[in-house]
């Protein structure tokens, strides 16, 4: 089971399956992206109030391996983290799981990269944010 220090359970609705009635390749991302933002809010970084934050935020790189399958009604346990930090980018990893079991479905990363908001090129990590995840992270 993941390491990651953050999660939440989602269930699979109906329209998030496609024809063939598992969960839609693209919907397995936009799970971990509401996972993240519930992460980074808890951190003290509110990507839903924009007006509140210091700098914006532009995921630039995704990655995601698909391990396994889902159907709706199911229930996925959702775990994301951080893996890396640089000084204006950091990585999210994310895993998704079958919920009460250790079947993997998916796992990858995010590159976030902070922008400032008038120039809207590559600004440092906040201090406040920065100081945040490296406490949740200890091992970063």
């Amino acid at each position: 089971m993941s390491l990651l220090p953050f999660k939440k359970t989602m269930k699979v609705r109906y329209s998030d399956s496609d024809q063939q009635g598992h969960l839609y390749f693209a919907n397995y991302l936009i799970y971990a992206d509401e996972v993240t933002c519930s992460f980074m809010e808890n951190l003290g970084f509110s990507a839903y109030k924009i007006e509140e934050i210091p700098c914006f935020l532009f995921t630039v790189n995704v990655n995601c391996d698909y391990l396994g399958e889902c159907t709706s009604g199911d229930e996925v346990e959702v775990h994301v983290g951080y893996s890396r930090i640089g000084k204006s980018s950091a990585d999210v990893a994310f895993e998704l799981y079958l919920s009460g079991t250790n079947q993997a479905l998916a796992r990858g990363t995010f590159t976030q990269v902070f922008v400032d908001k008038e120039t809207r090129k590559s600004c440092e990590i906040p201090a406040f944010y920065r100081s945040a995840i490296l406490e949740s992270h200890p091992d970063l």
